[in-house]
């Protein structure tokens, strides 16, 4: 099913023998100089990769932090006002009770998909592309979920941009055009160093929002208790309010769009500590506060943008339903009634900017894995981590100069179809073909070699579950219909991944089973072991998840082994190993 899966003579079955780890580990040093020169492009992703393991699974040699850090971090690029808005647009088209009742469903949906992926992100490591791999996609099929998550980060990106915009423009009179591209710009010298900059940044800022964030409604509930009776009763543009199954699932829908946010997670997620029996209850605290458990917040804030919403509407200005959907205006006609107007200004324009470099950051930095993942699978080249950080800002930089604030609704809603097609067909791979059907391996697998190029499995559930949904969301199928698109998107991934997996009975998942190696990929805690290998192309030690054998052999016959990191980059195909028959 790929090049790679031609012919390349196989170690004879002895030499794979029941080696030691120390007579493994000098072996590879003995043969490492051996080999074929080292591989500009291997040499050049693994310098990078130091810092933010773009291509591969994060060591533990690097994960030291607590996982009440790694948490703290993950919880920081939420911080996006994007909720703020969404809410109010919700709310404003549909009701005060079909918008709760579409956050509602959306952050139950949300919840229990995004669970097996963060729970498998911080138990083995890895980033969500890594994970798709080795449940049902493929090595080359989860380039196109890569694209789906790339999309994500550009187009919130540009959103939170728009956002910054409209506040550096209402507070310091900076026109929207250069306030888009000082939105841009200003998180690049932040996403330059990785997790290292990025945990600390997230920290630090944290505190500081919150308390901006929550003051406002506070303040309005104490002062203003009748804002609580006048927000549920609100009725919105579309109806009187009351429940209605379509409407419920058009504001679902909007919010499910969000969904790909578990992808930023988890690239946070895979830092987290070891997993053992002294630190399992503040680990398994922090994988669902952090993982799955983002939504929640999420859904608060969605629901308080809403509130806020209704109350300029309805108690301030009926005019102000111009801009009740824009946050830095949501914040200032509060903070306006608590303090003289240029403190009020000042900060509405501070939690603005806060917000929109927490959660940029992690969009500039989770866009530009994404994109360097499936560029270097494609091409087998390496330019670099910061030339797609470029590329992604410079998408969204041009959405936010096409005004894409002014129908946010349409392009949320045709996205969430996308994110909800890939998410849940990861999602039920790892719970049902995984732990049900036990047609799908345990282990997630994401190395070139060991995996087919294409899984039909989750390649082809996801392209349904996509393409149906996205037809009924324009229509195809009637007016009747429209609105459930999101439900569609869900059922069809959740039927069609275990009915494929039992289709082809789990035979495109694995390539190879025996990486060639004789040693454990895990340690007695069922944590990825850190015995390290060293890898005979670039000469640098990975640690055992990291490492197979190479097909190429030293210059007496001797085993050699590679890292994943340079099979990436191996253009020849003259390291990887062949199919098992």
């Amino acid at each position: 099913m790929s090049d790679d899966n031609q012919d390349i003579r196989p170690p004879h079955p002895t030499e794979a023998g029941h080696t030691g780890t120390a007579t493994l580990e000098r072996d590879a040093k003995r043969d490492a100089g051996k080999g074929a020169q080292p591989d500009r492009d291997a040499l050049s992703a693994t310098k990078e990769s130091l810092e933010d393991y773009t291509l591969r699974f994060a060591p533990r040699s690097y994960r030291k932090w607590a996982p009440g850090i790694v948490a703290t971090s993950a919880l920081g690029g939420i911080a996006y006002l994007a909720d703020f808005s969404i809410g109010a647009n919700i709310g404003m088209a549909y009701g005060t009770t079909n918008a709760l009742l579409g956050i509602l469903v959306a952050a139950v949906i949300i919840f229990v998909t995004g669970f097996p992926l963060a729970y498998y992100a911080a138990r083995y490591n890895i980033d969500l592309d890594l994970i798709t791999r080795g449940s049902g996609f493929g090595y080359y099929g989860s380039i196109v979920s890569n694209v789906i998550f790339a999309t994500f980060t550009f187009i919130f990106f540009a959103l939170e941009g728009s956002i910054m915009a409209q506040g550096l423009e209402l507070g310091l009179g900076v026109p929207k055009a250069l306030g888009y591209a000082v939105s841009t710009i200003i998180v690049i010298p932040l996403v330059i160093y990785g997790m290292k900059t990025l945990s600390k940044l997230q920290v630090w800022t944290t505190p500081l929002w919150l308390l901006l964030m929550v003051v406002p409604l506070v303040y309005l509930m104490v002062t203003n208790p009748g804002s609580v009776e006048q927000f549920f009763n609100y009725g919105g543009t579309s109806g009187n309010g009351e429940a209605n199954s379509a409407s419920i699932m058009l504001a679902a829908g909007v919010c499910l769009s969000l969904m790909a946010q578990i992808a930023e997670q988890i690239d946070y997620l895979r830092f987290m500590p070891p997993k053992t029996a002294a630190n399992s209850r503040s680990w398994w605290r922090a994988v669902i506060i952090a993982g799955p458990g983002w939504v929640i917040f999420g859904a608060i804030k969605q629901a308080i943008g809403l509130f806020i919403a209704v109350y300029l509407i309805s108690k301030l200005d009926p005019a102000a339903s111009a801009t009740a959907n824009e946050p830095v205006h949501q914040f200032l006609g509060v903070y306006s009634e608590m303090m003289p107007a240029w403190l009020a200004m000042t900060l509405a324009v501070v939690l603005v900017v806060i917000s929109q470099i927490k959660i940029n950051v992690t969009n500039a930095y989770s866009g530009s894995l994404a994109w360097t993942n499936s560029f270097t699978r494609v091409t087998k080249t390496y330019p670099g981590r910061m030339v797609f950080v470029v590329v992604n800002l410079v998408i969204a930089l041009v959405l936010m100069e096409a005004n894409m604030f002014s129908f946010l609704n349409t392009i949320l809603g045709f996205y969430a179809n996308c994110a909800m097609a890939w998410v849940v067909t990861v999602a039920t791979d790892i719970a049902i073909n995984k732990y049900v059907l036990k047609l799908s391996p345990k282990h997630p697998e994401f190395r070139r070699g060991m995996l087919y190029a294409v899984n039909p499995v989750g390649f082809v559930s996801m392209l349904l579950s996509a393409g149906i949904s996205i037809a009924i969301f324009f229509g195809a199928f009637g007016s009747a219909v429209q609105p459930y698109s999101p439900i569609f998107a869900v059922g069809i991934a959740l039927i069609a991944t275990p009915a494929l997996a039992l289709i082809t009975k789990g035979r495109y998942y694995l390539r190879r089973t025996d990486d060639g190696i004789d040693l454990p990929m895990l340690d007695a805690d069922g944590n990825p072991s850190d015995v390290k290998l060293l890898c005979h192309v670039t000469g640098i030690e990975f640690e055992r998840p990291d490492m197979m054998l190479s097909a190429e052999r030293g210059p007496d016959g001797e085993k050699q082994y590679i890292s994943s990191l340079s099979l990436s980059t191996d253009k020849t195909r003259r390291y990887v190993l062949p199919a098992q028959k």
